[in-house]
């Protein structure tokens, strides 16, 4: 049972790409704009038509025992995943994760 939600950013660069490779994620480029990302639990993955790098957002939940490390290596799978449903590689990840529980919203004062 999740008890806590943490939205975690994982940025990365692809494995070397080969000309198919790289045709194909060029095709599909426009769905994985940034304009397109969401915070979601399956996650989405953008990256830029230079095929440098990637980015992956999403929601993963967790129990209040679970470390904030092994929220992030769900994360990571999940974007190893995507990219790879994509049909390519990666190396390099990073990220970082907020416990959505720490976000102070405030709200402004009506005139």
């Amino acid at each position: 049972m999740a008890e806590k939600t943490y939205q975690v950013i994982v940025r990365g660069r692809f494995a070397p790409l080969g000309d198919a490779q790289r045709a194909a994620l060029l095709a599909r480029a426009d769905e994985h704009d940034v304009f397109q990302a969401k915070f979601t639990e399956e996650g989405t993955v953008t990256y830029e038509r230079s095929l440098l790098g990637f980015t992956f957002r999403c929601l993963v939940p967790a129990t209040r025992e679970e470390a904030e490390a092994v929220v992030i290596g769900r994360a990571e799978a999940l974007a190893a995943t995507a990219v790879a449903e994509l049909g390519a590689g990666h190396r390099d990840l990073t990220s970082v994760s907020t416990d959505l529980d720490d976000i102070k919203i405030r709200h402004r004062a009506r005139s």
